[in-house]
């Protein structure tokens, strides 16, 4: 760094410091980091969550993690816990318990507690011989590392190394459980994220709302059930499947003679489908890939049981 250091050269010494013990603690993970994922594996109650200040942010952030990656989980503060909320731990759970120093008076009555009944907890703390650590059934070390401040106090590397050991414990358990992409939507059925986990089932039109018509209509009254259901596309259907799809660009490429045709002799044949469970997002790709704004929806016999539209997957968030 030079003698009078910009903003920007601060910042970055900052983020090298905090990357060097994050580089620390993950060559430092072992057999204890292997227990603690046993112990929250093995429980049948709830991960629990304690620390004090700077901690309990960052053990707020790490129930949350937790709860939403198939960990039921939740944060306790210390004070409130000595002052009732201990009720809320039961002998079936297992508690992390967070401070840099182990030493954090605010936990004593927690501990207490923690070792009367004998409920199990990790430790998350840079001193391997504090009380936190001796009491606790499993104590993952934080590495002792300076803090990233410009006066070595506040908070920084060591809360960056807390997240990042409650991000390892929450991932590590998730894959241990066989936490997959469908179990995440349980858990995040809003917003963008839930968006992505939206199966083509889920918005897709059916019933008396799909545009389907027999492979024997003549195209003038395929030009009223297409106005009708207001798709620009409707699904020709022949012994019970999809023959093909007719839409607004075919109508344009057989406008010549289009009134002395019926729906098979004009439908695309083989067209884009997608299935009942595919993901929404899915089903949009295929829809941008091949310029096209719906698909005919198939079960596994190839019957027309829905149509997905552009505008639904909008709707939906999915793009």
């Amino acid at each position: 760094m030079t003698d009078n250091p910009t903003a920007a050269e601060h910042g970055a010494q900052v983020i090298r410091t905090e990357t060097d013990a994050l580089t620390q603690m993950a060559d430092s993970l072992g057999d204890e980091f292997a227990k603690a994922c046993d112990l929250m594996v093995g429980t049948n109650g709830r991960v629990v969550i304690s620390g004090m200040g700077k901690s309990g942010h960052i053990g707020n952030k790490i129930a949350a993690t937790l709860a939403s990656t198939g960990t039921p989980s939740f944060f306790v503060h210390p004070s409130e816990a000595s002052h009732g909320d201990l009720g809320m731990i039961t002998k079936d759970d297992v508690c992390i318990v967070i401070s840099n120093s182990g030493e954090t008076a605010e936990l004593h009555g927690l501990l207490a507690y923690l070792t009367r009944f004998a409920i199990p907890f990790i430790a998350m703390t840079k001193k391997a011989d504090s009380t936190l650590a001796r009491q606790s059934t499993v104590a993952l070390l934080l590495p002792n590392a300076p803090e990233a401040c410009s006066v070595g106090m506040a908070p920084t590397t060591s809360t960056t190394c807390t997240l990042a050991m409650g991000d390892a414990l929450a991932v590590a358990v998730m894959r241990m459980k066989g936490f997959a992409k469908e179990d995440f939507h349980t858990f995040h059925p809003g917003g963008k994220l839930g968006a992505q986990f939206v199966r083509v089932r889920d918005v897709m039109h059916t019933g008396d709302e799909l545009p389907s018509v027999p492979a024997n209509m003549p195209m003038g009254d395929v030009l009223v059930e297409m106005s009708a259901k207001g798709f620009g596309v409707a699904g020709v259907v022949a012994d019970g499947t999809l023959h093909g799809v007719i839409t607004d660009g075919d109508l344009r490429r057989n406008l010549d003679g289009l009134m002395d045709r019926n729906a098979g002799e004009t439908a695309t044949t083989s067209p884009q489908t997608a299935e009942p469970d595919m993901l929404l997002t899915e089903a949009m790709a295929v829809m941008n890939e091949h310029n096209i704004s719906a698909l005919p929806v198939l079960d596994d016999a190839g019957a027309f049981v829905g149509l997905i539209h552009i505008h639904d997957c909008l709707r939906a968030g999915a793009a």
